[in-house]
């Protein structure tokens, strides 16, 4: 049973992987890492009068690069992208696009739907996760998603 339980723990967090579940899993968890500076980055830069547009990008770039370390060294361990620099340019296209997609979202919630700060947050960012695995995904392992 111990052996079952460290095939499994290892599985899921050690060996190297080009499982797409796997992978999911660990970006979720990666995801939430980053979601959690995101999010407390946000809310502080919001609580301090900052507009929130502008919060949600600073607290957005500065988890890009936890998420960016986390995901190429442990997600996408297996990435076909050998130039360091030219891979964390990629990353940081895909990252940006998710912003845009995040900031659109950010005031189509809080503008328009009036749905508030928070709640808002949570939406977009859960709504983005999608695009960011797919696309992050495809481009560091380049395999399609199936």
């Amino acid at each position: 049973m111990c052996d079952l339980m460290n095939d499994l723990i290892r599985k899921l967090f050690v060996d190297k992987t080009d499982n797409i579940f796997l992978q999911f899993f660990r970006f979720i968890f990666v995801g939430g890492t980053a979601f959690i500076i995101d999010f407390s980055i946000y809310i502080l830069l919001c609580y301090l009068g900052i507009n929130y547009l502008i919060a949600a990008a600073v607290a957005f770039f500065i988890s890009v690069i936890a998420n960016y370390i986390l995901s190429t060294s442990w997600v996408f361990n297996q990435s076909q992208i050998e130039n360091r620099a030219v891979e964390f340019n990629i990353f940081l296209g895909i990252s940006i696009v998710g912003w845009v997609f995040t900031e659109i979202l950010l005031y189509l919630f809080v503008d328009i739907l009036s749905l508030g700060l928070i709640l808002s947050k949570i939406i977009a960012s859960f709504l983005v996760l999608f695009w960011n695995f797919g696309a992050r995904r495809l481009m560091f392992y380049g395999k399609k998603l199936n």
